[in-house]
């Protein structure tokens, strides 16, 4: 499944639209590979996904064509999410 198409049905991101221009952007990897918006992502996959300020790392459980809201949950799991400092929040700590 393209990795846009994931983020859509597993509601990581709303719009798919949004989720090939972030993905575009160099914002997401795979198993720690800048991926584009149709790079395939496979069950197992570990997503990295950079959301302004925020690091959100999950695996891929799951993958289905569509999904109900309730049920988007299950096709992936949260490992972790981190905050990372800008740096406009580094140079005034300097």
């Amino acid at each position: 499944m393209r990795l846009d198409k994931f983020l859509k049905i597993s509601r990581l991101i709303k719009r798919r639209s949004v989720a090939k221009e972030v993905a575009d952007q160099g914002r997401i990897t795979i198993n720690g590979k800048v991926a584009k918006s149709s790079t395939d992502v496979k069950i197992g996959d570990e997503l990295t996904i950079r959301f302004g300020n925020r690091l959100v790392t999950v695996r891929v459980n799951d993958l289905k064509e569509t999904t109900k809201k309730d049920q988007a949950l299950e096709l992936y799991e949260l490992i972790k999410e981190e905050r990372i400092a800008n740096q406009s929040e580094d140079s005034l700590l300097d």
